[in-house]
C-alpha cells in the first residue's frame, strides 16, 4: 500500500475473510499482495495466503482477503492517489471487481446500522426466551488486556491491524471454548474495521462474547476499546475495533460437531 501511494498508510478495514485451509507448524507459508484499485484517498490491497507441505510439496490456499487502506497525508497536504496500471487480464477483473465490493461494503454497514437501531427500539428479548438446556452468554464472557510495545507496532508507532486481530482470534477461541468444550477452528472473521488507531504504550481492551449458534458454527463478537495513561485513569474508552468471528469444531473423525444454544 505504501508502496504506490507513496506515503504512509493506515489500515481502515479488512472484507470478510474466509480460511480454507489451516497452516501447522513446519509448513512454508507464501503472502502475495497486490493493490486492486485506488480511489481518492483510499486503495484496496488484494491478499493471497498459501501453504506449502515440505513432505508432499502440495499447495493449498488458506485464506484471500481484501484490505482498505487510506493514506495518511504528511502535514495538512491532501493526497490524490494515482490510478492502477493494471497489466493483465487478472488485474482489469479484480480492478472492475473491487468498486463493487466497496459498494456492498458500504451498504452492508449501512443495514447493519439500521438493524442496530430497529433492534434497540423492540426492547429487551432476554425475558421472551425460554429454551431447555440453553446457555448463558455470561458463561461465555472473555475480557483479555494487553499492552502494545514496540515490537507489536509498525515503524509510525501503530499497533500493527494483524496483531489486534491475533490478539482477537483469541479471545474470540476462548470464549468459543466455553461453550463447545472443545478447540474451536476459526473459520472467517466478518465486518472487521478500524475505527481509530492505536500507539505503542495503550493498553487495549478486548470483550468477546458468544452471540448465537447455528447448527455447526458459532458467531463470537469481539470489542476492542483503547487507553492511554490518561484516558486509562478516567476510564474513558476509545473504541477502536469490532469484528464477528465464525467458529466450528471437530471431532477426530474430523466430523462437524454440533453447539448448544445459548440464551442471551
Amino acid at each position: 500500500a505504501e508502496k504506490h501511494a507513496g506515503v504512509s498508510c493506515v489500515t481502515a478495514s479488512m472484507d470478510d475473510i474466509q480460511f480454507e485451509e489451516a497452516a501447522r507448524v513446519g509448513q512454508i507459508i507464501t503472502i502475495k499482495t497486490k493493490v486492486n484499485r485506488a480511489f481518492n484517498t483510499s486503495m484496496e490491497v488484494g491478499i493471497k495466503v498459501t501453504v506449502q507441505d515440505v513432505l508432499t510439496n502440495v499447495e493449498k490456499i488458506v485464506s484471500v482477503a481484501y484490505a482498505t487502506y487510506v493514506a495518511k497525508p504528511v502535514g495538512a497536504g491532501k493526497i490524490e492517489l494515482e490510478p492502477v496500471k493494471l497489466l493483465s487480464t487478472e488485474d482489469h477483473l479484480e480492478h472492475s471487481l473491487a468498486i463493487e465490493r466497496r459498494r456492498i461494503r458500504l451498504g452492508y454497514e449501512q443495514a447493519f446500522q439500521n438493524l442496530m437501531q430497529e433492534s434497540s427500539k423492540e426492547g429487551d428479548y432476554c425475558d421472551t426466551f425460554d429454551e431447555e438446556d440453553a446457555v448463558s452468554t455470561d458463561v461465555t464472557h472473555v475480557q483479555s488486556i494487553e499492552l502494545v510495545q514496540p515490537p507489536h507496532a509498525n515503524h509510525h508507532g501503530n499497533t500493527f491491524g494483524g496483531q489486534i486481530m491475533a490478539w482477537m482470534e483469541t479471545v474470540a477461541s476462548i470464549s468459543a471454548s466455553r461453550l463447545c468444550h472443545s478447540y474451536p477452528v476459526l473459520k472467517s472473521v466478518n465486518m472487521f474495521k478500524f475505527w481509530g488507531p492505536s500507539v505503542v504504550g495503550d493498553r487495549l481492551v478486548f470483550n468477546a462474547v458468544v452471540n448465537n449458534t447455528f447448527q455447526n458454527s458459532v458467531e463470537v463478537g469481539v470489542r476492542v476499546e483503547a487507553y492511554n495513561c490518561e484516558e486509562w485513569i478516567k476510564d474513558q474508552a476509545r473504541h477502536i475495533n469490532s469484528a464477528f468471528l465464525i467458529f466450528n469444531t471437530v471431532n477426530d473423525k474430523g466430523e462437524l460437531l454440533t453447539f448448544p444454544r445459548i440464551k442471551p
